[in-house]
């Protein structure tokens, strides 16, 4: 059955309305004190997959686990566990809010509606399985569960595509051919953010400005990763600036300019101008084989800026951006840890990827 929903972002006053703080955030920090300790890692890299099973089958996981118990088990059963504990999560947040952050929220969960897209699209590149597929759906966005399993148990791309058809997301997914999948995933990207910022400029409030900021931290962390790894692969072509997403913070249109044509080493040596450099200074060297250190630091930094934010301004939508945040980086280092025990990876390369 087609979908007929048009996901109209709404700009105007229609997503005005009361936000009850006093309600709201008691019960996002309660939600917050409930997320694993970071002395809890460390247990973990000493349990196998069967022990960490257990343990996240005794902690906030556990209806998660248990009713999905009955059809997976192993990795799958966490996969499925993380994945339904995230949506199931995030469903609360909008439940428990109203009004412009009740909005807002929305419209940063459709992140999720994009990776879910991007999920079944390449799991229709690759051949996986419907079963593969599903594994890597996070129904957080506006997107049900139901109708994400439908699209990955279609035989075509083409089948999913015509699913889109009357919505925001068809004029990008119309022009996929089947080969050229890193460009629509580009401009799917580029699709959320933009809806995100028509969403926060359109208005004066605070709780918009408040989240343009958190948004734009976001996008200088993806576009320092972009250009890490196209200097890394030695890749200098201005072109490749279509790549970026604008509406950066600290990383301008210009700077992007500047950045694109430098080599490995100049690129670097430029990066001291930026607030970010000093927490991955210490990391980054011209012969550095690997970008995990720096993607992990740049990713811990987001975090504590996230959390440091939160308290300048404990009565707005950034305490629920944090909670989100640090949610999402939660359940990444317990499939981590999960996915690198799966493959025998030594406990060294897990813990580097860590970010606790």
């Amino acid at each position: 059955m087609r979908l007929l929903q048009k996901f109209k972002r709404g700009y105007s006053s229609d997503s005005k309305g009361n936000t009850n703080y006093a309600y709201t955030i008691p019960r996002v920090r309660a939600m917050k004190s409930k997320l694993l300790p970071k002395e809890t890692y460390p247990r973990l890299m000493n349990m196998s997959i069967a022990e960490i099973t257990r343990f996240i089958g005794e902690s906030g996981y556990k209806e998660d686990v248990d009713e999905l118990a009955l059809t997976y088990d192993g990795v799958d059963l966490i996969e499925h566990s993380l994945n339904r504990n995230l949506s199931v999560t995030f469903r609360k947040l909008l439940n428990i809010s109203e009004g412009e952050v009740h909005f807002l929220i929305s419209e940063y969960l459709r992140q999720y509606d994009i990776w879910n897209i991007k999920t079944i699209l390449r799991g229709k590149y690759c051949g996986a399985s419907t079963k593969e597929t599903l594994e890597a759906i996070v129904a957080g966005g506006t997107l049900t569960y139901t109708f994400l399993s439908g699209l990955a148990a279609k035989g075509s791309y083409e089948e999913v595509l015509s699913e889109f058809e009357g919505t925001e997301y068809y004029p990008i997914l119309k022009d996929y051919n089947g080969t050229n999948l890193s460009d629509i995933e580009n401009q799917l990207d580029k699709l959320y953010y933009a809806g995100l910022f028509a969403v926060a400029g359109g208005s004066k409030s605070k709780d918009r400005k408040l989240f343009a900021k958190f948004i734009r931290a976001g996008i200088d962390i993806k576009n320092l990763m972009i250009l890490f790894r196209l200097k890394k692969a030695g890749i200098t072509n201005p072109q490749m600036s279509n790549l970026m997403v604008e509406g950066g913070l600290e990383i301008e249109p210009k700077d992007i300019e500047k950045l694109m044509p430098l080599s490995f080493e100049e690129f670097i040596q430029e990066l001291d101008s930026y607030s970010y450099w000093k927490e991955i200074s210490d990391v980054v060297n011209p012969g550095m084989q690997s970008l995990i250190d720096v993607e992990t630091r740049l990713k811990k930094y987001r975090l504590k800026s996230a959390a440091s934010f939160s308290h300048v301004y404990p009565l707005s939508i950034v305490p629920i951006m944090d909670y989100m945040l640090t949610k999402q980086n939660e359940v990444n280092n317990l499939r981590i840890i999960v996915r690198g025990k799966e493959t025998n990876l030594s406990d060294e390369v897990i813990r580097e990827q860590l970010v606790i």
